[in-house]
């Protein structure tokens, strides 16, 4: 059985464990996804399904669009995302997968992308201290020093600088499944997502390193 969903970021809460303690939660839509097509060794050179994630009407995908669904026989989804795994006969075009794939699983890997920040000076998106806000200082919010004067009179790559912040793909490791409600496709992990609530996330089952379970 596949390990691994598309889902959507619901929003944060906070949920008592056993010990009455307070545990801050992520809410996530996991699934429903269904198995789009299906990818050989013999044909594409490695083990993958596609599966696809939230309703979409024909008449707002192209033709080639829809003629990869049609093939298939399954309706059109939004949301494509194809995840690797050794064994595929165990998975068939067609099915539906949701949230109860995560039953028995203890932790989660989640992959989404950030909230975009815009353009952001140093102090914000690296973190600098800046200068002294005193009278008469001119050096607040600045880098300082970017470069040499005479040798080798260039900007090293790598460099913290000004820039556009956020909009990044990032992956949160090993995150502890609080709850699975099945009858609403809800899953709560213990702690943060990354992304805006609404934002599209893939969620792996993990083992306790946080690798990527996906079968």
């Amino acid at each position: 059985m596949l390990k691994a969903l598309i889902g959507k970021k619901i929003g944060m809460t906070q949920v008592f464990n056993e010990d009455g303690g307070i545990v801050p939660v992520s809410i996530l839509m996991a699934g429903p996804c269904t198995v789009v097509t299906k990818k050989t060794v013999e044909k594409d050179g490695y083990n993958a399904v596609q599966v696809g994630y939230g309703e979409i009407k024909s008449y707002k995908i192209n033709k080639p669009e829809l003629g990869h669904f049609k093939k298939n026989n399954v309706n059109p989804v939004k949301i494509l995302k194809e995840f690797r795994i050794p064994d595929i006969e165990t998975v068939n075009i067609g099915e539906i997968y949701n949230v109860s794939v995560f039953d028995g699983i203890k932790n989660v890997s989640i992959s989404g992308v950030t909230k975009g920040k815009g353009f952001q000076g140093v102090v914000k998106r690296w973190g600098f201290k800046g200068g002294k806000d005193t009278h008469g200082s001119n050096f607040h919010r600045a880098p300082g020093s970017i470069g040499q004067s005479s040798y080798p009179s260039k900007v090293f790559k790598g460099l913290h600088m000004p820039g556009h912040m956020g909009t990044d793909k990032i992956s949160v490791l090993n995150l502890k499944v609080v709850k699975i409600d099945a009858d609403n496709n809800l899953l709560y992990v213990k702690g943060a997502v990354p992304g805006a609530n609404g934002n599209i996330v893939y969620i792996y089952a993990a083992d306790n390193s946080g690798r990527k379970i996906v079968k």
